[in-house]
């Protein structure tokens, strides 16, 4: 055969082979028919419910092989910064957004909460048993480096049957953006003057004296190796780490421990004030059961979404995580929304659009 003839069949084979995949059909996910219709959901955010999310996230995907969610926790104050920059679908953060922060969106936000955790104060003192108390006036004057001393008779006074050793206190603290020190601090704000004038609150605080570990794992890491530190971490890490913490008084006057019970009677007394944007503080609640240091943690999505595929895999699985999902919370030692919350929370993810659209989540 000719060389023309050859030169022809390949320009005839190369054309049919652009054609074809030039015009194959592409599913609404921008994959190429014939591929899997895989959904790739990217968060970041709070470390507070990360052993909670990553749970979730893997039962979630055992019932839907085509949804894969990937949750980086790098503290509220990431996911806070990641969401606005939109570098992923959604965020998460233990403190709701403030008002300048919400400012700094292109396009309106939800705060959809997700679970109810305890912020503990935990401690590294061997051969100390037994049930060690503070008060909110101890527990400030400790993190403000006032009370320096474990032996110190402000904390004896409430601790008479406990021996507590003659040596310093260290106090360990986030050293990143975080929704667990702004739970912390919003305690500590609201019953002490001092501390609100001096330190104030927010997911970052000028810290009057102590060390810094990075998440609750670096928190709950840097306790363990100190002996006489005491630092706040989330209830879940405390009892993974198996560490002491302390029971607090509340404001009925009562000493209680961190439960997920205790947490749940904090936001059972404060269901009457979640107002429509979600965004509320339930530390230092009412009641006689209710834990002191206590709070919802929130997904951050935006309410009207660019990619409807990804948006209504999120939906759904917001949907499954306010329904089944809250069985899990509570054998992972969260408390699950009150039933009241849940129904405002469905309210919001029916609401939720992709490109102006209300989303299918039949």
């Amino acid at each position: 055969m000719s060389k023309k003839f050859y030169i022809v069949l390949v320009t005839i084979v190369f054309s049919f082979i652009w054609t074809a995949c030039a015009g194959a059909p592409e599913d609404s996910n921008n994959q190429p028919s014939g591929k899997t219709n895989e959904v790739s959901l990217q968060g970041a955010g709070a470390t507070f419910p990360f052993p909670l999310y990553s749970k979730w996230v893997s039962e979630y995907n055992k019932l839907n092989p085509n949804v894969k969610i990937d949750y980086q926790s790098i503290g509220s104050g990431g996911g806070i910064k990641q969401i606005t920059e939109q570098t992923v679908d959604f965020g998460a953060s233990d403190a709701p957004m403030t008002e300048d922060q919400l400012k700094a969106l292109k396009k309106p936000l939800f705060h959809i909460p997700t679970t109810l955790g305890a912020v503990v104060v935990c401690y590294n003192l061997p051969g100390v048993t037994g049930e060690l108390k503070v008060t909110s006036e101890v527990l400030t004057s400790i993190f403000l480096g006032e009370i320096k001393n474990w032996n110190d008779p402000k904390i004896g006074a409430i601790n008479p049957d406990l021996k507590l050793p003659n040596k310093d206190i260290t106090i360990v603290h986030r050293s990143d953006g975080s929704g667990t020190t702004a739970v912390f601090v919003d305690y500590l704000s609201k019953v002490s003057k001092t501390w609100a004038d001096k330190v104030g609150k927010g997911t970052s605080v000028n810290w009057p004296v102590g060390l810094g570990g990075k998440g609750n794992e670096g928190v709950t890491g840097q306790i363990k190796q100190v002996e006489g530190a005491i630092g706040y971490t989330e209830l879940v890490y405390a009892l993974q780490n198996k560490m002491p913490f302390t029971s607090i008084k509340n404001k009925a006057g009562k000493f209680v421990i961190p439960s997920p019970d205790s947490v749940t009677a904090a936001a059972a007394a404060t269901v009457s004030q979640l107002p429509d944007d979600m965004r509320v503080s339930i530390t230092d609640a009412e009641g006689d059961a209710a834990y002191p240091i206590s709070s919802y943690t929130y997904l951050l999505v935006y309410q009207d979404m660019d990619n409807k595929v990804k948006a209504e895999s999120l939906a759904k699985f917001l949907k499954w995580a306010v329904g089944d999902g809250q069985k899990i919370a509570k054998e992972l030692n969260y408390a699950p929304l009150p039933e009241e919350v849940v129904k405002k929370v469905r309210e919001k993810i029916a609401a939720l659009k992709a490109k102006g659209e209300v989303l299918s989540l039949s």
